[in-house]
């Protein structure tokens, strides 16, 4: 494999040149080579596109998304060290449009005189706004600069249309446990960079236990590591323990964006969930979002419209459980008013489903396009008035209270829809048991109008 080109000072490599016992471990120990890297091989694999791409430093535009400790910046650093080009990296938390304006001067200047090409690494680059984003644009489409941006955020939502369509995206995976017990073994035991110097022991629970909580973060991983020596290096004892293990992770903060992809996932599961009838998984994936913090009054309003969207008449009681669900939370409060919502959550995927009203509802929209503002039938308009009753409103109307089982075989919808069945009552739980009911009253009224004339639409002239 080449070796890394030294095109001069290495713009991400300033925590190595410091004291090692003064950065932190996880910088400390970053992959140095492409071999080194974890968990990325359907990006770095023999033959990928992207190692090919770093290894011929013919890198297009770029975006690398992927959840945070994935490998994103380290990916970066390590172009940074292949690339014959002029590197330049960024962040967009810390640094402004007016100073990257420079660099593409710089790199439009280097383009046209020394025939050298110019990477621009861009960290967050979801944190840049539209009018930001757009500085790029010309620059990239000109070839003056390759940029290479990184963010956790889905760039649909969050990179302008024209930018992403130039940029090839690869997406990062989240390491496995397994990933992160090598990583975190691999931090232990090197005597350079990592704490290897100090012969510490760490217990194969106390690995897992590591590696579990970090949820896939390497960095939060490697922090947790650090923190346990520093408490055993305290105790006296080379030993790290599952117990100094929990102490250092403590509890991690989930990962979650409320404006971001991450709420639409896991919103998308639960709805999901409760539809597939799953209350495991529609109570886990409620948890998540509770405890990542997201306000259980948007939660009750998912839950009250999959009451009727996916359950509806099926169980009535469902839509009740709802509006009960919100009143005993506004009552109760945090933290105890989370209990609400699993029930609620448990109750609606093991309720009986049906659809029918949602599709009903389409249905009318979609007859309100093709027929219009048909008008009421002159035998259910209201008649208050002389005039009125003269025109022919409220003629032959039969009080659906004066027949047996207060319901009379007549037609309330328009003469053009009257062959129309907008609500479709599905064969599950009470909306079943309707069902028959439905049925055999359509059938009769189809047999009163063969024995009536259609009432007119308007009153004759």
């Amino acid at each position: 494999m080449p070796k890394p080109k030294k095109t001069g000072p290495d713009l991400f490599d300033q925590a190595l040149a410091r004291n090692a016992g003064q950065s932190p471990l996880a910088d400390r120990v970053r992959p140095l080579t492409l071999d080194e890297v974890r968990g990325q091989e359907h990006l770095l694999g023999a033959g990928k596109v992207l190692r090919q791409s770093i290894l011929q430093d013919q890198l297009p535009s770029i975006i690398f998304w992927g959840p945070p400790g994935s490998g994103k910046t380290t990916l970066a650093r390590l172009i940074a060290r292949y690339t014959g080009a002029d590197f330049h990296g960024y962040s967009a938390v810390t640094s402004g449009i007016k100073e990257l304006k420079e660099v593409l001067v710089a790199a439009r200047d280097l383009k046209k005189f020394h025939q050298r090409r110019t990477i621009l690494f861009i960290d967050e680059i979801h944190r840049f706004n539209k009018a930001q984003q757009d500085a790029f644009l010309p620059a990239v489409e000109q070839g003056t600069i390759v940029l290479v941006g990184a963010t956790t955020e889905n760039p649909s939502f969050e990179v302008n249309a024209a930018l992403l369509s130039r940029c090839q995206v690869f997406v990062l995976k989240t390491l496995t446990s397994k990933d992160l017990e090598a990583i975190i073994q691999g931090a232990l035991t090197d005597p350079e960079r990592g704490l290897g110097a100090r012969q510490l022991e760490l217990q194969p629970d106390a690995r897992q236990y590591l590696a579990q909580q970090a949820h896939g973060d390497a960095r939060s991983a490697l922090n947790g590591l650090e923190l346990a020596a520093a408490l055993a290096g305290v105790s006296g004892s080379p030993q790290i323990t599952r117990v100094l293990a929990e102490e250092a992770m403590q509890k991690k903060a989930l990962r979650y964006d409320k404006d971001g992809e991450e709420h639409y996932n896991l919103i998308s599961a639960l709805h999901k969930s409760v539809r597939g009838s799953d209350p495991d998984a529609a109570a886990y994936w409620l948890g998540r979002m509770l405890e990542a913090g997201e306000d259980p009054r948007y939660l009750l309003r998912r839950l009250a419209r999959m009451a009727s969207e996916d359950i509806g008449l099926a169980d009535p009681q469902a839509l009740v459980m709802a509006a009960s669900a919100k009143q005993v939370f506004d009552f109760i409060g945090l933290p105890e008013g989370k209990l609400a919502l699993v029930e609620l959550a448990v109750y609606l995927s093991l309720a009986p489903k049906s659809n029918a009203l949602e599709a009903g509802y389409f249905k009318i929209l979609r007859s309100i396009q093709d027929h219009g503002e048909l008008e009421v039938p002159l035998h259910i308009r209201n008649a208050p008035t002389a005039l009125m009753r003269s025109l022919g409103y409220g003629k032959d109307y039969q009080y659906a209270h004066d027949y047996p089982e207060h319901w009379v075989a007549d037609d309330y919808l328009p003469e053009q829809l009257r062959q129309d069945r907008f609500y479709q009552p599905g064969a599950q739980g009470w909306e079943g048991e309707r069902a028959r009911q439905l049925e055999e009253r359509l059938r009769k009224r189809e047999q009163a109008r063969l024995q009536k004339q259609p009432r007119p639409i308007k009153p004759e002239e």
